[in-house]
């Protein structure tokens, strides 16, 4: 919401060739608690004035020999950075007030004002503007803790993900149909695992050398959809050498809750298991 303290600190302009009606305007302004109220008799300078101070809000005559209130309308919109023309304009012809609504003003009072009728929709109009340039800066302050916290994920990722390769041989992500998407390592060799755009003959390969009951223990974690942690198992190379490898791995779900794979770390543990006998 907006408080009477930000209201009465709008920066509002009074534009009208009459010193009569900017000295009256003035006076209403000042006598209603407004501290911030700026007048000019010379409609060619509106559009400089407005591109230096942002006017929360435009009296604008539309009257106005040299150059009329529709031709400020128009210079105003092409510097209003939102888009939002803060103008409420005042006219003795009926006639056009549809014409300067369409032309970008806000809001109309007619000649002769009433003073009660100009100092309300000063005040709603104000209000919106006010308003409006909150939920600007909000939505500019989400935007940038957004970015913030994008970034500080992704740096907290980066840091898993480096952290694992440094404490496991291989890192692996395979998508809900069991192709591998994501490696580093020998992650496809040691886990039995084919990409999408490999062929037919390396899916045989990361087949080949499995004992069975184990290659059946782990598809079973996997179908499953069951976290496992340290699974030991055998792989034995067309060298006929055989190694034992360690592997923990996780399923992955999306914000809906719909399973999207795995993820894991492995290692060779070969080395290990012959000094432990």
């Amino acid at each position: 919401m907006i408080n009477a303290s930000e209201l009465l600190n709008a920066n509002i302009l009074v534009v009208d060739d009459q010193e009569a009606n900017v000295m009256l305007l003035e006076q209403m302004l000042r006598n209603g608690g407004y501290r911030r109220v700026t007048t000019t008799m010379d409609p060619f300078s509106v559009a400089g004035l407005h591109r230096e101070q942002h006017y929360d809000l435009i009296l604008l005559d539309l009257q106005m020999p040299g150059m009329d209130g529709f031709e400020v309308l128009a210079a105003l919109k092409d510097i209003e950075p939102d888009g939002y023309v803060p103008v409420l304009v005042i006219t003795a012809q009926p006639g056009h007030k549809l014409r300067a609504l369409q032309a970008g003003a806000k809001d109309f009072v007619g000649k002769p004002f009433e003073l009660v009728e100009v100092e309300t929709r000063i005040r709603n109009l104000l209000e919106v503007r006010l308003l409006y340039q909150k939920l600007e800066r909000y939505n500019q302050q989400l935007e940038a803790t957004v970015l913030e916290r994008t970034a500080e994920l992704r740096e907290s990722e980066a840091r898993f993900q480096r952290f694992t390769e440094l404490s496991s041989d291989w890192y692996w992500e395979q998508d809900a149909e069991g192709r591998l998407t994501r490696c580093s390592g020998p992650a496809a060799e040691m886990l039995g695992l084919a990409g999408p755009d490999d062929g037919a003959g390396a899916a045989a390969l990361a087949e080949a050398g499995w004992d069975p009951a184990e290659r059946a223990q782990l598809a079973a974690n996997l179908a499953e959809r069951r976290p496992f942690l340290d699974f030991v198992y055998r792989r034995t190379g067309a060298d006929g050498r055989v190694r034992h490898l360690q592997v923990s791995g996780e399923p992955m779900f999306d914000a809906s809750s719909r399973f999207v794979g795995y993820r894991g770390i492995g290692m060779d543990v070969s080395a290990r298991m012959r000094a432990d006998g």
